[in-house]
């Protein structure tokens, strides 16, 4: 028997830099955007579509960064507010108490406070997410998921976590009502 291991990494893995963009995570309003801009962003989310519904690992990706993990960005064809509108519709909540499968906080030097996120932000406010996240000690996906909660006023704690979980065709079902799923 000859096990064959594709190791061939996902299109966010490979082309990385379109979705590391700022303009693809936190895209300012459409009107504050010039013309060129908005094409750019059209274009990259247009790309970035395309590439993740050719993913191997989309259903995969999709039921974690919905169900599991409140990571930041453009993840399994899917924005930040669209993952906040299946979870609503599925009636999941997120415990962001608990970063880790084993439900440990991520390893270094511990968990990064809230409070050190957006001291960091005030101190540093050209900085990009990025570089914050460098600063800090931890990835990029945490800075902005603090500042999300800093521009939405939510307190740092949150409810726990729903015990009965949606089932991946739940989660595939309401992912194919969303308007920018006729694109994947």
């Amino acid at each position: 028997m000859t096990i064959v291991i594709d190791a061939t990494p996902p299109p966010c893995a490979r082309a990385h830099g379109i979705y590391l963009d700022e303009l693809l995570h936190s895209p300012p309003s459409r009107s504050q955007l010039t013309r060129d801009e908005r094409d750019r962003l059209s274009s990259m989310r247009a790309t970035a579509h395309r590439q993740c519904a050719g993913c191997v690992v989309l259903v995969e990706c999709l039921y974690r960064a919905v169900v599991e993990v409140d990571v930041a960005g453009f993840v399994a064809c899917t924005t930040e507010r669209e993952r906040r509108q299946l979870r609503r519709e599925l009636g999941v909540v997120i415990d962001q108490s608990v970063s880790g499968e084993a439900g440990v906080p991520r390893s270094g030097s511990g968990p990064v406070s809230h409070e050190s996120v957006v001291a960091m932000r005030q101190a540093h406010p050209a900085d990009t997410c990025e570089q914050l996240a460098t600063r800090l000690g931890c990835s990029t996906s945490t800075v902005k998921r603090h500042l999300r909660r800093a521009r939405e006023n939510r307190p740092a704690t949150r409810r726990p976590t729903a015990t009965r979980l949606p089932t991946v065709e739940q989660v595939l079902d309401a992912f194919d009502q969303l308007e920018s799923s006729s694109v994947a």
